[in-house]
């Protein structure tokens, strides 16, 4: 329900009843951020571009490391495929989720975020509902790894729970740590400059863990940083989900590296994007 109140000129404006300053509801929040979220998929139909990076890499990616590190590595590609399908699944997660702070820092500075600004809505909703939108790309380079994996003759232990269990994990994972690349939009000045530190980011997480190769075959120092990465957590729990079947300690591990993730970044993201506001 609104109320009327005159204008400069005379001819009467809709005001809210609950002004601007007031803080929205858990029902409010959670419908906005419903609505940035349906919003962001619609920018996503529109600029089908943006599927690039998680339909055509798990395709390459996966098929390029299987064929080129599987016999230097495992001695065939059959046997190298239950390191490398789990490690490609990380991989392609992170990308993905790299996307997010380089497409809010864009919408940024198009000035779309000045309408927000003048909205009684929750500062988080921006945030979360792209966020929430994106689990729609994580799913898809899951998906895709999985299957192309499987068409080159990786048979997972695990079975069919197994790898729809390692599948979530990977998009909990995608979702977690892109909030990290979240923060990293609201504080950097441009798209370019969010792209090339997450660039940065990605490539030690990613290549400075058991990804590809067995952390064994690193010098002692170099896994003291691997055995702490949070890109290894989920992986290793990925491997005893998908390749054994099992719910290990490196299961619940990753949960809680992915959950340390989102209580650190989120509350830096959402103060760092308020104050910008």
């Amino acid at each position: 329900m609104t109320t009327l109140l005159p204008a400069a000129g005379g001819a009467p404006v809709h005001s809210p009843d609950r002004p601007l300053s007031a803080r929205p509801g858990l029902r409010e929040t959670l419908d906005q951020t419903f609505a940035m979220a349906w919003r962001a998929l619609k920018k996503m139909s529109r600029n089908p571009e943006q599927f690039f990076d998680v339909t055509i890499q798990p395709l390459l990616f996966t098929a390029m490391f299987a064929y080129i590190f599987g016999g230097a590595i495992s001695g065939s590609v059959k046997d190298y495929l239950p390191i490398v399908i789990t490690g490609i699944l990380a991989q392609t997660s992170l990308t993905a989720c790299m996307a997010t702070g380089i497409q809010l820092r864009e919408d940024m500075d198009k000035g779309v975020f000045d309408r927000f600004k003048s909205l009684p809505i929750a500062r988080i909703a921006p945030l979360a509902g792209p966020a929430l939108a994106d689990l729609v790309r994580y799913m898809t380079a899951a998906t895709l790894t999985v299957l192309v994996g499987l068409a080159i003759g990786y048979r997972p232990g695990g079975g069919v729970l197994g790898v729809l269990a390692g599948w979530l994990l990977t998009i909990v994972a995608g979702w977690s740590l892109a909030w990290i690349f979240t923060w990293f939009g609201t504080i950097a000045r441009s798209a370019q400059a969010v792209q090339g530190i997450s660039m940065m980011i990605m490539f030690p997480l990613t290549f400075l863990s058991p990804a590809f190769v067995p952390a064994k075959t690193m010098p002692g120092w170099l896994q003291a940083f691997v055995n702490v990465n949070p890109v290894t957590l989920v992986i290793n729990a990925t491997r005893d989900l998908m390749n054994q079947g099992q719910v290990t300690a490196n299961v619940a591990w990753a949960l809680l590296g992915c959950a340390v993730v989102v209580a650190i970044f989120l509350p830096l993201s959402v103060r760092s994007y308020s104050r910008k506001m």
